[in-house]
């Protein structure tokens, strides 16, 4: 009996969960920020955290998938999603109880759980629908990652609804939009439980584990994945903080833009990835991929320099459309190039786009903000940057520690110490202390006389940062774009670009398909 169809289904499913969780974290992360006193730096630090913990599973689970099996690991993955939301949703009592260090740990580990289980699926689900479908791997891996921004879709919507409501009904905590990435859990979690699964195009091949070991002495490969790591850092890590860069860049163009931008750019990715295929015909995969990295550079440099809402709207078209192909694709690409690495050359690529986005991406367009705000702030007013900053200096890297601003304060600048004087009330009224509300009412009763003074300098800092942020990270996917080149013409010295196959055949018949008759796990 053949059950692609509802393999296919659960596959889309995970990335549909994942891509719901994150895209209603981009809009929460404002939350955080404003709730527990977080810097841009640690926001993007708890982001990155979940990011790393993804790539690393990746790697390890595709060590193991091709002989364990898929079903396994994709129950592992449900259990983990589901407990994941419980550790998250339990950051408010710890703050209360425990204060923003806890809540830090308690975010990461939460995050960090979330994307064990998003690497779970990620290292089966490539190579099960390269199996499930193994003349057209890189046109069915692009639908499979249309689930993503489907996922970004659902996200913004809910977060959308969510920042709408959240200002007359004060019970809308954010906990309730986070726990709807459990409704694709329960579905996937449901069909893997009941459906058999097919061994890997590679095992059923009969490859060892020290040939697909082998594939990796390939400089080819070696290659693939350092511009991987570029595909993670900009796709990934610029994702993470688009919408929160672009909300501050149009305030005043319009409520919640950023927001609508976000889900704007989904829709996009979500409606070109069914195309793939008769695109990949036009035009070999690697062309694809250069051309995708040229409109990236350019869409990214468009949206840190223009000012009106129409013409950033038109540089996310841009940066949409160049980064549309370009995950889906690498994965293509190496499945055809190398289908002796089964699993784990799949979750290498996967693996290194996620650490890469998780230490690079996060981390460091969240320092790139903080860098420039806090220039800009300190060359418009040093007292304003005093009173606003952090208490403790980070550094990324190799680059210098600097002191950012807090989230939370400037929160209470943004809307004039209102919701704080609110929080302050209503510990009165109940008898109850709060040692970081009282700290952060001892702070405003010196900072409030400056606020009217105060209020456009840390804005106008904030917008330089997002901005300068975005055009650091054009440079990267100009430089992916002459890789991609290189790339093309070494295919054209060599007769152009072909896919390779396992025992130099084209893989036909019931051995090499999942979901037929044949070896089931």
């Amino acid at each position: 009996m053949n059950n692609n169809k509802p393999l296919f289904i659960a596959s889309f499913m995970t990335l549909i969960a994942a891509g719901v969780g994150f895209g209603i974290r981009t809009k929460v992360l404002d939350y955080w920020g404003a709730q527990y006193g977080f810097t841009k730096f640690e926001l993007g630090t708890i982001t990155g955290g979940g990011l790393v913990g993804f790539g690393i599973v990746i790697l390890l689970a595709s060590l193991i998938t091709d002989n364990v099996g898929y079903k396994p690991i994709l129950l592992l993955a449900f259990i983990l999603h589901v407990l994941s939301a419980l550790i998250t949703f339990a950051a408010t009592p710890v703050f209360e109880a425990a204060g923003k260090g806890a809540t830090y740990w308690c975010l990461y580990v939460g995050m960090f759980m979330f994307a064990v289980a998003n690497g779970l699926c990620e290292a089966v689900i490539n190579p099960l629908v390269a199996t499930l479908y193994p003349h057209k791997k890189t046109h069915y891996l692009n639908i499979l990652h249309a689930g993503w921004p489907g996922g970004l879709i659902i996200g913004g919507i809910v977060a959308a609804i969510y920042a709408n409501m959240k200002e007359s009904t004060e019970w809308l905590r954010w906990e309730i939009p986070m726990a709807v990435f459990l409704i694709p859990t329960l579905i996937y979690g449901y069909i893997v439980i009941k459906q058999k699964f097919p061994l890997s195009e590679a095992k059923s091949a009969g490859v060892s584990f020290g040939q697909m070991l082998m594939t990796f002495a390939s400089p080819l490969l070696i290659f693939l994945l350092l511009l991987q790591a570029c595909v993670g850092y900009v796709e990934l890590g610029t994702d993470s903080w688009i919408a929160s860069i672009t909300e501050s860049i149009l305030e005043g163009q319009g409520e919640g833009q950023g927001l609508y931008l976000f889900i704007y750019a989904s829709s996009i990715m979500f409606v070109l990835r069914f195309f793939a295929g008769p695109i990949v015909e036009k035009i070999n995969p690697l062309g694809l991929l250069c051309i995708s990295a040229c409109f990236g550079a350019v869409g990214l440099y468009m949206i840190g320099t223009f000012e009106a809402a129409i013409y950033i709207w038109l540089a996310m078209t841009v940066y949409s459309l160049g980064k549309t192909f370009l995950w889906p694709t690498m994965l293509g690409v190496v499945g055809e190039r190398f289908p002796k690495g089964g699993a784990l050359t799949m979750g290498a690529m996967g693996g290194i786009g996620m650490l890469s986005a998780g230490l690079l991406g996060g981390p460091g367009i969240g320092y790139n903000q903080d860098y420039y705000a806090t220039q800009k702030l300190e060359s418009l007013s040093p007292d304003a940057y005093e009173r606003y900053s952090a208490a403790e200096e980070k550094g990324f890297l190799f680059l210098p520690e600097i002191k950012g601003l807090n989230g939370q304060k400037v929160d209470v600048l943004k809307n004039d110490g209102e919701e704080l004087d609110k929080a302050v009330a209503q510990l009165k009224a109940e008898g109850k202390t709060n040692e970081n509300i009282e700290t952060l009412n001892q702070w405003w009763q010196g900072a409030e006389e400056y606020a009217k003074e105060d209020q456009p300098e840390v804005k106008e800092a904030g917008i330089y940062g997002g901005r300068m942020a975005l055009i650091c990270t054009a440079f990267v996917p100009l430089f992916m774009a002459f890789g991609y080149l290189i790339l093309v013409i070494y295919f054209y010295s060599k007769g152009g670009y072909k896919a390779e196959v396992l025992h130099g055949e084209e893989p036909v018949g019931e051995h090499y398909t999942g979901g037929v008759e044949g070896p089931v796990e």
